[in-house]
């Protein structure tokens, strides 16, 4: 099993409206940055960006009524990394949580950037959809 840690962050939106907000994948390079530096594009089962070190190919969960923004992102090396990802209710508000997994070999420092790099994204996106 891989260590991990969730990063979330509420915003004060209906969650199913959030959702429906965010969920498509061409809305991810407005805040996710370690997913696109510029825009998605489509090719067939995945979609293709580019991220801080090259050309990753990543898949989305499909649309769906519960939430579920999973996606998985192969940045070349022959492996996906599965990134868990949920907007859930918080009363009025929505809850947004993504789950970073500590990679096999990966070191302390580098699995702390990667949280502190989610905890960014998240931000910004809160920044986006309040502003």
């Amino acid at each position: 099993m891989l260590p991990s840690q969730t990063v979330a962050r509420t915003i004060p939106r209906n969650w199913v409206d959030l959702y429906e907000t965010i969920w498509k994948p061409d809305y991810f390079p407005k805040w996710a940055s370690g997913l696109s530096q510029s825009s998605l594009v489509q090719e067939s089962t995945h979609w293709k960006a580019s991220g801080p070190d090259g050309v990753v190919k990543i898949r989305f969960t499909a649309h769906n009524p519960f939430g579920v923004m999973d996606h998985y992102v192969d940045s070349g090396y022959g492996k996906e990394v599965y990134v868990p990802m949920r907007v859930m209710a918080n009363q009025e508000g929505a809850q947004v949580l993504i789950t970073v997994f500590r990679q096999p070999l990966m070191s302390d420092e580098k699995f702390a950037k990667d949280v502190a790099w989610v905890t960014r994204d998240l931000e910004t996106l809160y920044t986006l959809l309040t502003s």
